[in-house]
């Protein structure tokens, strides 16, 4: 029996969001607000430009004509003097304009790229964590982080839109006599060089993902092997050999994908040379014919053929500029998807909501499931919880139970699925999230360190730093004694992607540093994730110590994996699957005897050492 073709069912083409007017509208308003003199100097460069063209036109056949009549030689030398300074001039002018409009179009690219971080940096976070909403984000960084990207190359497409489109009026004018077949040719073989390169470039538009997911691949591989931080495991576990087969493979890949596209490319050029054949045949067909039935003189030979050149080239370039033109606005149209991302969250036109460090808060969770985005089940389920004003709470559990993404709700960096946050009663919706964000000193399980000195990594300013608390903050996260071994103390540079002389902090180091940020914030409610891992449980036991004085009065929310070092808590909450299942005290948990006492006393054996417990 013969086996039945499955056909592949096609995907949906995938449509720019806006139109090329739209984009091209949208340019034409940032170099408007942004730098008056790039649209100024873009029309005088267009109207310079052409000039310059048509004198290059009628040069030769106008020098030719003059020979022709037998001119005496001062009229050849001032013919041929006029047009060859008129270049010179019009040459200079060109370059004069392009280098001065070329700081204008940088700026109204840098002033794209300051919308685009401004936008990456102040999204809802929940537009950070999804994996196509990321590539939308890269996306727009990859659209205006060079002179070449379309945000600043598309001036130059402007130029040559407009020119090209300004002469062809022009020869189409001069050539209102000529065999309308030919002109007919022309036409008809530039529209079959324009919509198979618009064809071409939609190719790559409508495959870009496979294209980016490969680029995706090779530049992670990239980053970690250049990356210090994991330079102790590509040595310790031989991870080289194993990157470099990834790195390989995605290559591969990488290049068969464009091996595809250059094919396509390839056919193209094909077609465009057989089509340059056709055009160029036709018109010395017809000019020979004219020139043997109504006779014609070498010059008028030479500029009907360069007219008619000129014709079928400057339409050929308008439909190449329309089809570069449309390509950008590919880009362009990524781009502007970012800068509209959907924003779930109320920022200004959500409530005010000043922060208090005196003042109480109390959190409430009424039947709260979350899910995140793609995935097949809920993280948190069906969950009541009332974090009172004052009260230190933990939050333990095995891996997944859904620790850290309680604490992300309650901070609102996400939002539940369903039921609702309430933070003194108030569902956290309806305020200004920004507002919401100043009421929480928080450390989390990955680490934002800074290429700055240590100073800016814990007061995160330049300026104004209040060295007083910054002195007391360092003392109570147990640092003074690394910033005292430091040559430059607290104007260390941290890190060393900017600069060589930066110091590498360890990860017990790293995570003080973070608490010390944590506590100059100063703000009226506590979350720590995880914020000692990387301390062994005596120096955790004494820093949570030394916390549960420090944040007296104020809301806090711990989660850590060592239980022992939640035991100054008031209350434990402990989490599976995205529910409570045991809450109370340390005392009563190991009194009941349940999943709690069970992880407690696993992890404790490993604490003590001849009876004694270290824990």
């Amino acid at each position: 029996m013969k086996k039945e073709k499955v056909k592949k069912e096609k995907k949906p083409k995938e449509k720019p969001k806006y139109s090329v007017s739209q984009n091209v509208m949208w340019m034409l308003r940032k170099g408007w607000k942004t730098k008056k003199s790039v649209i100024f100097l873009l029309v005088l460069l267009i109207v310079v430009r052409c000039t310059s063209h048509l004198i290059g036109v009628f040069m030769t056949p106008s020098i030719l004509g003059v020979l022709e009549s037998a001119a005496p030689l001062s009229k050849v030398l001032a013919t041929m003097l006029g047009f060859l300074l008129s270049t010179l001039v019009l040459d200079c002018v060109i370059t004069y304009i392009e280098q001065n409009t070329l700081y204008g179009r940088v700026e109204v690219r840098m002033a794209i790229v300051n919308e685009v971080n401004q936008k990456a940096m102040t999204t809802s976070y929940t537009n950070t964590v999804t994996t196509k909403k990321n590539e939308i984000i890269n996306q727009a960084y990859n659209n205006c982080n060079s002179n070449a990207c379309p945000t600043e190359a598309i001036w130059s497409r402007f130029r040559e839109v407009a020119g090209h489109t300004t002469a062809f009026v022009v020869f189409l004018c001069m050539l209102s006599y000529v065999n309308p077949i030919l002109m007919a040719v022309s036409v008809v073989t530039c529209l079959v060089e324009f919509f198979m390169n618009r064809r071409l470039n939609n190719w790559w538009y409508e495959n870009r993902k496979e294209g980016d997911r490969y680029s995706r691949h090779i530049g992670y591989v990239t980053d970690v092997g250049r990356d210090v931080a994991y330079a102790k495991d590509l040595r310790l576990f031989g991870m080289k050999r194993w990157l470099e087969d990834i790195y390989s493979a995605n290559l591969k890949l990488q290049q068969r994908f464009q091996l595809r596209g250059q094919v396509n490319g390839l056919k193209g050029d094909v077609l465009r040379i057989v089509l340059a054949l056709l055009r160029n045949g036709a018109a010395y067909a017809v000019l020979i014919l004219q020139a043997i039935e109504n006779g014609m003189s070498a010059s008028e030979f030479l500029l009907c053929f360069t007219v008619i050149g000129e014709f079928t080239g400057m339409f050929s370039s308008i439909l190449g500029d329309f089809t570069g033109l449309h390509s950008q606005s590919l880009e362009l149209s990524k781009l502007r998807e970012m800068l509209e991302l959907d924003e779930p969250f109320k920022f200004e036109d959500g409530e005010a909501l000043v922060p208090d460090k005196n003042g109480s808060y109390t959190f409430t969770f009424e039947n709260v499931s979350f899910r995140y985005p793609e995935a097949e089940k809920d993280t948190i389920s069906g969950l009541n919880l009332t974090v009172n004003a004052g009260e230190k709470l933990a939050i333990v559990g095995l891996n997944g139970a859904g620790k850290t993404t309680l604490v992300k709700l309650m901070c609102g960096l996400f939002d539940p699925t369903e039921g609702r946050v309430l933070i003194n009663g108030e569902d956290l919706r309806k305020y200004n999230r920004r507002d919401i964000y100043k009421h929480f000193s928080a450390v989390f399980q990955t680490f934002s360190i800074l290429s700055v000195t240590l100073e800016e990594n814990v007061t995160l300013q330049e300026e104004g730093i209040n060295y007083e608390k910054l002195y007391d903050v360092i003392e109570k996260a147990g640092l003074s004694e690394k910033v005292a071994s430091l040559e430059h103390g607290y104007k260390t540079q941290i890190g060393r992607d900017v600069y060589e002389d930066g110091v590498l902090l360890s990860g017990g180091e790293t995570q003080r540093l973070m608490l010390a940020r944590a506590l100059y914030k100063d703000a009226p409610v506590i979350l720590l994730d995880e914020p000692t891992a990387a301390l062994d449980p005596i120096a955790e036991n004494e820093l949570y110590m030394k916390y549960s004085d420090m944040t007296a009065g104020r809301t806090s929310v711990y989660i850590s994996h060592r239980l022992a070092s939640t035991r100054f808590c008031d209350r434990i909450i402990y989490l599976e699957d995205g529910r409570i299942v045991e809450e109370g005290s340390h005392a009563n948990l190991m009194r009941r005897g349940g999943k709690y006492k069970e992880l407690f006393d696993i992890q404790s054996k490993y604490y003590k050492e001849g009876g004694t417990d270290n824990g």
